[in-house]
């Protein structure tokens, strides 16, 4: 055999193959962290700690108990400021209830003193008059979505007043109120609230188709003239307007 030949039949040794780390990294197989569980505290835990609050909480009562027992007078003291603070508020609470009956009782208006009201400040005092004529659970529901009834208040005979207010900053020179007026009243006076009195009221005027349409309706009105004589005096508003209907229950006191 010649040196060629044996040349060429040798194989060329085979070199290892060498593979990046970041093949290698690629390769590799991902490994997952365990999931962290928190561990449930057992029954027995559970039992243990409550008694150990109870034991807590019984010794604190015990203590108290003890001391209690050592300063009698302390619960004497505590009882004797409980009981004078309780006086006091209720002293307190009746005084300003008599103030405010009184006060309500000898409410009056001028009629400049209403002209000058903001038209809120006017149901308020609509309000506050029916008050101090009796009726005690008079309020004041005027906004939006009143239907038409800015005051609404039960007389001491059991009638349900249902009253809108007119306030003119000119008085009797602002623009009179009209029957537009007197239909909303008309239509929501009786039938959504429930009124056995639906009245008008305002600090101006009326125009003669309003007034007309008033006492074919049933409905009352009180003008500049006639608010002026209730609100300056202590009449009650069911004593000054005419055809109202009768009581529902006697006057209580009577």
């Amino acid at each position: 055999m010649s040196p060629r030949s044996r040349s060429t039949s040798r194989s060329p040794a085979r070199r290892p193959s060498r593979t990046s780390p970041a093949s290698r990294r690629r390769s590799a197989p991902r490994r997952h962290p365990a999931s962290y569980r928190p561990r449930r505290a057992s029954g027995w835990e559970q039992a243990g700690l409550l008694l150990l609050v109870l034991a807590v909480v019984w010794s604190l009562v015990v203590g108290a108990l003890r001391w209690l027992a050592a300063h009698p007078w302390v619960p004497i003291v505590l009882l004797l400021v409980a009981a004078a603070a309780g006086g006091v508020w209720i002293h307190r609470h009746r005084e300003t209830a008599r103030w405010n009956r009184v006060r309500e009782q000898g409410l009056r208006y001028a009629m400049p003193q209403i002209d000058a009201l903001h038209h809120r400040q006017f149901e308020e005092a609509v309000r506050d008059l029916m008050r101090r004529d009796g009726c005690s659970e008079a309020i004041r529901v005027g906004g939006a979505g009143d239907n038409g009834a800015d005051v609404k208040a039960t007389d001491p005979f059991g009638r349900l007043w249902v009253i809108q207010c007119k306030h003119r900053k000119a008085g009797l020179a602002g623009s009179a109120v009209g029957t537009p007026d007197l239909h909303v009243l008309n239509g929501t006076g009786r039938p959504v609230h429930n009124g056995d009195v639906v009245v008008l009221v305002t600090n101006g005027r009326f125009t003669d188709k309003a007034v007309t349409f008033a006492r074919s309706q049933r409905l009352h009105l009180v003008d500049r003239h006639l608010l002026a004589r209730w609100a300056a005096g202590s009449t009650p508003l069911w004593e000054l307007l005419s055809a109202v209907p009768a009581p529902r229950r006697p006057a209580s006191g009577s």
